[in-house]
């Protein structure tokens, strides 16, 4: 099984979306593994956007995420990340397929709603950042197989 990080962004919550979105993940297969709700400290957030700095954007990433609280969660399931990246959909809302997280809910790039790991290499070094070892929640969902198969 895969893990991967996904955090709902301050405008997600704002706008009480936090059910849709995890009701979205739960209805694809995908077993919660870990979830917080927190303010993001600045530290945590450069941490997190290590990889922009320099970036012209990396002030204003850093600045939004640390605006207001967020719900930062771990999935796991078989192809997590391309599974949950796909029920989130493109970064540019206006790019992202129908029936999609940020299609039908989000409107412009710099309030997309949520974040999700892009790879096995970032999903790891996320949830490493945002999460203690203690913290992630290790279960077994009776309707695997029901959504998987028998033999997954």
């Amino acid at each position: 099984m895969e893990r991967t990080f996904v955090c709902i962004k301050p405008d997600g919550v704002q706008r009480a979306l936090i059910g849709e979105i995890v009701k979205r993940f739960e209805n694809r297969g995908l077993i919660l593994a870990a979830a917080k709700f927190m303010n993001v400290p600045r530290e945590l957030a450069e941490k997190h956007y290590a990889e922009h700095v320099g970036k012209p954007f990396y002030n204003g990433l850093v600045n939004y995420i640390t605006s207001g609280p967020v719900f930062a969660m771990v999935w796991e399931g078989e192809e997590a990340i391309r599974a949950v990246r796909q029920t989130v959909g493109a970064t540019r809302p206006i790019d992202a397929a129908p029936g999609t997280i940020r299609h039908d809910l989000a409107a412009k790039m710099d309030r997309n709603l949520i974040h999700a790991s892009d790879s096995p290499e970032s999903a790891q070094r996320e949830i490493d950042t945002w999460f203690r070892p203690d913290e992630l929640v290790e279960w077994t969902s009776i309707a695997h197989p029901w959504v998987f198969g028998r033999k997954s």
